[in-house]
């Protein structure tokens, strides 16, 4: 039973994650970030890594937070699958 509470629990955290990936303040927040890091990157001087760098990381950090949110997605249209084929066993092979 632990499994399927598990399996509902990551159905959910996916239904709150696509909720946030169609929100349009966020991914106006994601759009309004990665335009304003690559426009400091443009007008950074050659020879300043670290501010390259620090930029970098930025856009990097926020691709990996939507990556992230696609996983949670991701994660729970698999564990809905697995709750489907569960509901589907008859239930004794689900209670043994």
């Amino acid at each position: 039973m632990t499994d399927e509470i598990k399996l509902n629990n990551d159905t959910s955290r996916a239904a709150q994650a696509e909720a946030l990936l169609r929100n349009e303040l966020l991914q106006e927040a994601f759009t309004s970030l990665e335009k304003r890091y690559i426009e400091e990157w443009l007008v950074t001087q050659f020879r300043d890594t670290d501010a390259r760098e620090r930029i970098w990381t930025a856009l990097n950090v926020l691709g990996k937070v939507r990556d992230q949110l696609g996983h949670v997605v991701t994660n729970g249209k698999l564990a809905q699958r697995e709750l489907d084929m569960l509901h589907k066993q008859p239930s004794r092979s689900r209670a043994a």
